[in-house]
C-alpha cells in the first residue's frame, strides 16, 4: 500500500506544535514556582514579624515575682571583671535579691582557654560576693559556653535543690529565647531584663534583635547550633 508523504505545510505545523507543548510545560512550571517562592516570603516575614513582637514584648516586661531562686545568665568577662553587660545582670541580681524576691542567686557560664581560667559563673559569684550576697546563698555553674547548655545546667540545679519557681535575668532581647528553652526544660520561669546601658547603636540594637530572631527560629525548627557556635569560637578565639 503506498503511503502519502506530508505536505511541507503539514509538516511545519506538526513540528511547531511539538515545539510550544514543553515550552508551555516550562512556562506552567514556571509560574507555580513563583507562586510558591511567593508564598514561602510571605510566610517568612509573617513568622519573623511576629517573633520580632514578642522579643520587644517580652523585654519590656518585668514579670520578677517571689520565686526560689534568681538566675542570672553569663555574659564576657574580662581577666576577672565582668563586662558592663554582665555587670548589669549582676547588679539586677542584687537588687532583687535584696528586696527579698527570692534566698537563692545562681550564675551560669563557664569560660575558654584564653579566659585564663576565669569562668563567666565564677566571676559573677565573685561579684556578688563583693555587693553583699551571701556565699552560701550562691551557686556558680561553671561549665556552660551558650544559652542552651545554660539552661540544661539550670534545670539540673533546679531538680537537685528542688527549686519550683526561678527569676531569669538576662538582656531584654534575651528573654523571650531563654523562656522558650526554659519552658522546653520543664522549668517555671519569670523573666527579669537588665537595667539598659546608656546609649545603644541603632545598628548594634539591630543585629543583637536579628541574632535572636534566628536563634528562636533554630530553637523552633530544633536546629542544634551549639557544636557550631563553639567550632566558631575556637577558630576564632580572639572574638
Amino acid at each position: 500500500m503506498d503511503t502519502v508523504a506530508a505536505k511541507p505545510g503539514n509538516q511545519g505545523r506538526v513540528d511547531m506544535a511539538v515545539g510550544i507543548r514543553p515550552m508551555r510545560r516550562r512556562a506552567g512550571e514556571i509560574h507555580w514556582l513563583r507562586w510558591a517562592v511567593l508564598a514561602l516570603l510571605l510566610a517568612a516575614t509573617g513568622w519573623f514579624t511576629w517573633v520580632y513582637r514578642q522579643i520587644l514584648a517580652t523585654a519590656e516586661r518585668d514579670n520578677a515575682r517571689p520565686a526560689d531562686a534568681i538566675a542570672v545568665f553569663g555574659a564576657a568577662e574580662y581577666v576577672g571583671r565582668p563586662s558592663p553587660v554582665l555587670r548589669a545582670r549582676l547588679d539586677k541580681a542584687v537588687s532583687l535579691f535584696d528586696e527579698g524576691m527570692a534566698p537563692l542567686v545562681i550564675t551560669l557560664g563557664g569560660g575558654f582557654e584564653k579566659d585564663s581560667g576565669e569562668t563567666e559563673g565564677g566571676v559573677g559569684r565573685d561579684y556578688l560576693l563583693a555587693n553583699g550576697v551571701p556565699y552560701g546563698q550562691i551557686i556558680a555553674e561553671t561549665k556552660s559556653f551558650d544559652t542552651e547548655q545554660q539552661v540544661a545546667s539550670l534545670a539540673r540545679i533546679a531538680a537537685e535543690r528542688h527549686l519550683r519557681h526561678l527569676i531569669v535575668v538576662s538582656d531584654g532581647t534575651h528573654l523571650f529565647r531563654i523562656a522558650l528553652l526554659c519552658k522546653r526544660a520543664g522549668l517555671s520561669v519569670y523573666t527579669c531584663p537588665r537595667e539598659p546601658l546608656g546609649h545603644i547603636d541603632k545598628v548594634d540594637a539591630a543585629k543583637r534583635i536579628a541574632h535572636e530572631m534566628l536563634s528562636y527560629t533554630f530553637e523552633r525548627l530544633d536546629l542544634n547550633v551549639s557544636q557550631l557556635r563553639l567550632w566558631l569560637h575556637r577558630q576564632n578565639p580572639a572574638g
